[in-house]
């Protein structure tokens, strides 16, 4: 032993004393290292490689665990040996090297330690370890854990609890080291170490191994580093009052929900469900256990402005408990439950009072242009359910089909009387099962039968319109079929774009309507409806009616939305220009409206930014608050940081919630842009100027601008009503922005690039064959020029019933990319003409996208 020993220092102190700009890793003889090493490593080398693996490395502290089996994820890899000295990692380094993985967790030098290695000895091998690394794979990322703290009350190890003193000491030079050495220090010490400063009795049973327990509580403490989330879960909605605390609740020890009134049985049994999804069974019980960690549900007094959406919930390290005044409240908290058990084993204290600001929190979907199966539909509605959404807005009838049966009159849906999808409609059970649907989940379906506007297929139907007295007739006998069906308490009437031809239309449906104690909502602007009727605003700017009640869905139509400029215009929103409801606003919808024929029925989700559009949504709708106007890109003030910290959430909701689901978002609130111009360009487009040039200085350019953002609006195509970037656009001019990225290594990455994200609404052209878009937009990446896409149908005349492919970003493949290790530069010329469209359907959207497709930080 002495002799293998002073090997190890004498292999020690060579690579201490080895300092040369490239590292090299020295030879060491296999005969130092264990029977069992050698049978882990050859078993390691013999494993089939697996590419972005995050491999945790160490001990026998690593080696003792199932790690796949902990995080439910085949990626995580075991390459812990029992026995095993920072000289053993060295050794067998190359076998991570080759496997060049995404993450690797580092936690060794207990053993080291014990066998009479100086701290600072372990500290310099650790750090050649994290060096070479670096050097060697360069884009992997290394989290170095600190070394446990250990207890000599179990009489083990003796050579190892003499070195409490010491483990102190590498960890707070390996915390001091972390930036210069370019990894993540990880400090489990702090939380596995009693008040006595020994290793906490209950995490072990020899004084240095874990137990269960140990690694349930060493799961949670590195699941934010395994999946790149922050240390606290990220809640969305945030609630209005959190508090975070320092205790911890025991998932894995429960073993009962308690609730005192059979009144939430419904959603104790939805707790139970998730625990179940988890791996945990738990019983419903009416009395608490004293003894067990127990989870509580109870009705009870909880005061806040909207009493009845509510809750109030309590983490501490030996109960959960959640109040709210209604079922509905206990529903709303246990949401915020399930997002704070994202590690599956434990939950981190806390104190949460919340409810929402605005009692109207919808999502609308027209399947009047374009049929949704009832999987989809209900897809959306279980989302909306999560983050607190409370209005199903269903818009059922179009000028291209009506897709809602009734009895009296079933040429309504003959597939004759269809433009798409035809035959494709609900039937009066279905509609039925999607109002039950929705009402488990405390969600108000809404049914829009629109009248007398895009009402064509009612008169394809049946050969005149529906403003003729035989069309009243029909029209009044299809309300009072649907009034004597549907347990719902509103109906959408519509009323919108439409010429009032009969004035007692309106007037007489919404009397019909009223009579059968149904509540009726109309769009504004639109027809003329009676003071009752609630308004939904579409487009109208300014002051309402103080005698009306509306809901804001202004500028919150998600078809006409760039995926990145949604989520930042989403968030900044005012509804109704208030911050939060009152006696003329309660509250807005988010909708979609998919105007042209799609391929297939995701395409709505690929398409449309809905689900991270419905997040922004929920976090607005719940909190209120906002800014006044129209904010499409970032803004320089307060909000920047609130959207910075509301977009980390987002994203690790994407990660863990929205996996196998179309997500068109990525971070973007890093991305910094250097905008140069105006450079007149009297209408030749493709006239170059100064920032194209190799020579071309920035500090002497004619003007800049600083934005952020991976979309950058100019000028949008509702200017003024929009301000883009540009505050007094031109015509006839370009403007060019720069920014530098880095990359760690050489290598293709891929991009969102595009310069007119197409609205899914009107029939807009296709960009031209070869070029980008019809204004000579332009990128270059270290002075090169990247290709547009082969477009599928490059140059096609607009036609809304032939389906959008690759024409946006976010539903075609990304642009790869050339990167060299290092600082890359971008330059994007974005010139503009004339700001009038050739035609409605073809607004001038005066932008460009360009950000990393995986969202990774790279920008300068």
């Amino acid at each position: 032993m002495k002799k293998k020993l002073l090997q190890f220092i004498t292999y020690l102190l060579f690579i201490n004393g080895s300092i040369s700009a490239q590292l090299q890793k020295p030879v060491l003889h296999d005969s130092l290292f264990s029977t069992y090493y050698h049978q882990r490593v050859t078993l390691f080398k013999s494993i089939p490689q697996t590419k972005g693996d995050i491999i945790f490395w160490g001990n026998s502290i690593t080696d003792g665990n199932e790690w796949a089996e902990l995080f439910a994820d085949l990626r995580i890899k075991n390459r812990g040996i029992s026995g095993d000295v920072t000289a053993g990692l060295i050794h067998r380094i190359d076998e991570i090297i080759n496997r060049r993985p995404a993450k690797v967790f580092l936690l060794i030098g207990t053993n080291d330690l014990a066998r009479g290695i100086a701290s600072d000895s372990v500290v310099k091998n650790i750090l050649w370890i994290a060096d070479y690394l670096k050097q060697e794979i360069p884009a992997t990322k290394l989290y170095v854990q600190s070394i446990f703290p250990v207890n000599s009350s179990f009489g083990k190890f003796a050579g190892h609890m003499s070195k409490a003193e010491e483990v102190k000491k590498v960890n707070d030079q390996l915390s001091r080291n972390a930036m210069a050495h370019h990894y993540f220090f990880i400090d489990l010490y702090s939380s596995l170490v009693d008040a006595d400063g020994w290793l906490d009795a209950r995490y072990t049973n020899d004084g240095l191994h874990l137990t269960g327990e140990g690694y349930m509580l060493w799961k949670h403490l590195i699941y934010p580093y395994v999946y790149d989330r922050p240390k606290q879960a990220s809640l969305i909605p945030l609630p209005q009052n959190i508090e975070w605390k320092k205790e911890k609740f025991p998932l894995y020890a429960s073993n009962a929900i308690v609730i005192n009134d059979k009144a939430i049985l419904k959603e104790a049994r939805l707790l139970q469900h998730e625990m179940q999804r988890i791996g945990k069974t738990l019983q419903i019980i009416d009395r608490a256990v004293a003894t067990d960690p127990q989870i509580e549900l109870k009705l009870g007094k909880v005061d806040a402005p909207q009493s009845s959406e509510a809750y109030h919930l309590i983490v501490n390290a030996s109960k959960i408990t959640l109040t709210a005044n209604t079922a509905h409240g206990i529903f709303n908290g246990l949401q915020t439950l399930f997002q704070c058990m994202r590690s599956g084993v434990m939950v981190d204290g806390c104190e949460i009072k919340d409810w929402p600001q605005f009692s109207w929190r919808g999502y609308m979907v027209d399947v009047g242009r374009n049929y949704q199966s009832m999987d989809l539909l209900k897809q959306q509605i279980e989302i909306m359910s999560h983050y607190k959404l409370n209005i199903f807005h269903f818009h059922l009838t179009e000028d291209v089909a009506w897709r809602l049966a009734f009895r009296q009159y079933p040429k309504l849906t003959a597939p004759q009387n269809m433009l798409r999808d035809k035959g494709l409609y609900y039937s009066e059970n279905e509609l039925n099962e999607l109002i039950a649907f929705c009402k488990e989940r405390y969600i108000t379906l809404i049914p829009e039968i629109d009248m007398p506007g895009h009402s064509a297929a009612f008169t394809r139907a049946f050969g005149f319109d529906m403003q003729s007295d035989s069309g009243l007739a029909i029209v009044k006998n299809i309300l009072k079929e649907f009034c004597a069906t549907y347990d719902v308490p509103y109906l959408h009437i519509g009323g919108d774009e439409v010429k009032i031809t009969n004035k007692n239309f309106l007037p007489e449906i919404t009397a019909l309507i009223h009579r059968h104690n149904k509540k009726t909502i109309g769009w504004d602007p639109g027809g003329n409806l009676d003071k009752k009727t609630i308004r939904q605003l579409w487009m109208k700017d300014g002051a309402v009616d103080k005698a009306c009640t509306y809901i804001d869905s202004r500028h919150l139509y998600l078809n006409h939305m760039d995926p990145l400029e949604s989520v930042v215009t989403i968030f900044h929103r005012q509804l109704g220009d208030r911050m939060k409801e009152d006696k003329n606003i309660s509250g807005g919808t988010l909708c979609i409206w998919h105007d042209r024929r799609v391929a297939k029925e995701d395409d709505f989700l690929k398409m449309n930014p809905v689900y991270p559009g419905m997040l922004a949504f929920s976090e607005r709708s719940w909190r209120g608050g906002g800014y006044q106007g129209w904010i499409t890109n970032f803004i320089q003030s307060k909000a920047d940081t609130a959207f910075t910290q509301f977009e980390q959430r987002l994203m690790e909701h994407r990660d863990q919630y929205f996996c196998g689901l179309p997500f068109p978002y990525v971070k973007q609130s890093f991305t910094v842009w250097n905008l140069y111009g105006p450079y007149e360009n009297s209408g030749n487009l493709s006239k170059c100027f100064e920032p194209e040039n190799k020579s071309f200085n920035e500090s002497k350019s004619v003007s800049s601008l600083y934005v952020t953002g991976g979309t950058i609006v100019l000028r949008h195509w509702w200017h003024p009503l929009v301000q883009g970037v540009i505050m007094n656009p031109k015509e006839n001019t370009t403007w060019y922005a720069t920014t530098r990225l880095w990359s760690d290594e050489d290598g293709f990455k891929d991009f969102w690039i595009g310069f007119n994200n197409l609205s899914r609404s009107p029939a807009t052209d296709t960009p031209p064959v070869g070029k980008w878009d019809e204004k000579e937009s332009a990128v270059w990446v270290n002075g090169k020029p990247v290709s547009p896409p082969v477009w599928k149908r490059g140059g096609q005349k607009g036609d809304s019933e032939i389906p959008l492919q690759d024409e946006g970003y976010e539903y075609r493949a990304p642009t790869k990319i050339y990167l060299e290790k290092g600082w890359n530069s971008v330059l994007i010329k974005a010139p503009v003409g004339t700001f009038k469209g050739a035609d409605w359907q073809n607004p001038v959207k005066w932008m460009f996208t360009f950000i990393p497709a995986d969202g990774v930080s790279t920008m300068e």
